[in-house]
């Protein structure tokens, strides 16, 4: 599903990523773990080819796609990876239903379809009352489904997680957690989780454990 080979980044003479080699399958739920500055967010970023490695690959089902330019590279993202990030990430100006559409529309989707499945996977997230509600109108964990939402909106093949429970308190992390799980089993899309936490790695598939820009182990 998803290979790096050779991966390496470099900021100025800080050697972040010194060679990453990974494999991960379709459909597996994957956490990457690590001291901060391990160069995990780094990672996650070229994978989901929001930066370019300075060396090294990146494979989508067998296709190298960090040689993507423009709108090419564009669109592959925003049809095949879904972004979860530890702030959410949501426009304060829209309701929850129109920050799920905006990568629907970005897809070139009208507006009926994608209110549509927005609506839909609200109401599979449990907020099918919340649809008219802004971000300062929703509750942390709320707010945190509605970008989950979001990322699903495309049916991507790839969900990719930056610290997503890191801004959220016990109750609801523990939800987003089992979350992960539901929307692989329904879904049935791949989960790459960049965590601090413990308790959300030791229910992945798979731990990656990165440590001075390398894996150090896998678990």
């Amino acid at each position: 599903m998803i290979r790096t080979e050779g991966i390496t980044k470099s900021f100025g003479e800080l050697k972040v990523l010194k060679g990453i080699n990974i494999e991960i399958r379709d459909r597996e739920v994957v956490s990457i773990v690590g001291a901060s500055g391990a160069g995990k967010t780094t990672l996650l970023q070229i994978i989901g080819t929001l930066d370019r490695p300075d060396s090294g690959s990146v494979h989508f089902n067998n296709n190298e796609i960090n040689k993507l330019k423009g709108k090419a590279l564009a669109s592959f993202r925003n049809t095949n990876i879904g972004f979860v990030f530890q702030f959410h990430q949501l426009l304060p100006e829209f309701t929850a239903l129109e920050n799920v559409c905006i990568p629907a529309f970005i897809a070139g989707k009208s507006k009926t379809e994608a209110e549509a499945k927005a609506s839909e996977l609200l109401g599979f997230l449990g907020l099918t009352d919340r649809l008219e509600h802004k971000p300062s109108e929703l509750s942390g964990g709320e707010q945190q489904r509605v970008a989950v939402a979001r990322a699903l909106v495309n049916n991507p093949s790839v969900i990719l997680a930056d610290e997503p429970s890191g801004n959220l308190d016990s109750e609801n992390k523990n939800e987003l957690h089992k979350l992960f799980f539901r929307l692989r089993d329904t879904f049935g899309q791949t989960i790459v989780i960049v965590t601090h936490d413990r308790q959300l790695a030791e229910m992945s598939d798979r731990i990656l454990q990165i440590k001075d820009g390398l894996i150090l182990n896998e678990s």
